[in-house]
């Protein structure tokens, strides 16, 4: 299995406090790989990274091949990266199929005199985005709810109509940012289930989350930060039993274990 993603050696500093030191790990084709740790540990600020939202101080991040760090977000996207947010940002004005079709717009090509004067070539990409955008509705199960308005939609729905967006973009490597936040039990079984539905499409994952339940369940591989740097990387149940990950992430006694 060949590795999609890999974070070199990378550091982050704010003036002078250092959120990330010197962490490597990579992302394989088809996983799921989960970001864990206490608050502070620098999860956010590595995840950011590797969106693009900010370059490293140091170390080196690879796309398929590619050297991303210095690059902007919205030029990893057509690449093939693309992300949600633990802050929902979604267009509450718009209707559930207008929010997923704006996702669309990177894997289009016409210009906006094009679009606004209707040209045949406009005319075909606009029906390839709507059928594009149906698909992907249909496939996060928001299909009964199209033209609703996106601040008239409940948490739980709004959850799922970001990762809709995400998904539009046809991305190879998929930033999950606290996606079960807010979600009761029963939202959260169900997106753990989506998860993997999208993995099994061939999407590589990369979630950041604290609902330990969720992360255990999906997740291939285990990335762990204590105050900016990785103390932990492996299995779920390797992760589990990690005395260093137990008193780090729990603070809890060698009696003690990372329970699910």
């Amino acid at each position: 299995m060949s590795s999609l993603l890999q974070v070199k050696n990378v550091t982050k500093r704010f003036g002078g406090v250092v959120a990330n030191r010197n962490v490597s790990f990579t992302i394989d084709e088809k996983d799921i790989t989960g970001l864990i740790g206490p608050n502070g540990a620098g999860k956010s600020t590595l995840f950011n990274m590797v969106s693009a939202v900010f370059p490293p101080s140091e170390g080196e991040i690879w796309f398929e091949n590619h050297k991303i760090d210095s690059l902007p977000s919205h030029k990893i996207a057509p690449m093939g990266i693309s992300r949600t947010f633990q802050n929902l940002q979604v267009f509450k004005k718009m209707t559930v199929i207008e929010n997923v079709m704006v996702g669309l717009h990177t894997r289009t090509t016409s210009s906006l005199a094009a679009a606004a004067f209707r040209f045949p070539r406009s005319r075909k990409e606009e029906k390839f985005i709507y059928e594009n955008a149906m698909e992907v509705v249909n496939f996060v199960g928001l299909e009964d709810i199209l033209e609703v308005d996106a601040g008239n939609l409940p948490l739980g729905k709004l959850r799922l109509l970001e990762l809709a967006r995400a998904l539009a973009t046809k991305p190879k490597l998929l930033l999950l940012d606290e996606i079960a936040a807010g979600l009761n039990h029963q939202e959260t079984l169900e997106m753990s289930d989506l998860i993997l539905k999208i993995r099994d499409q061939g999407v590589s994952i990369f979630v950041v989350e604290h609902d330990m339940d969720l992360v255990m369940k999906i997740c291939d591989k285990i990335i762990v930060l204590d105050q900016g740097e990785k103390i932990a990387e492996g299995t779920p149940k390797a992760v589990q039993n990690n005395q260093r990950v137990i008193e780090a992430y729990l603070g809890a006694s060698d009696e003690e274990e990372l329970t699910v």
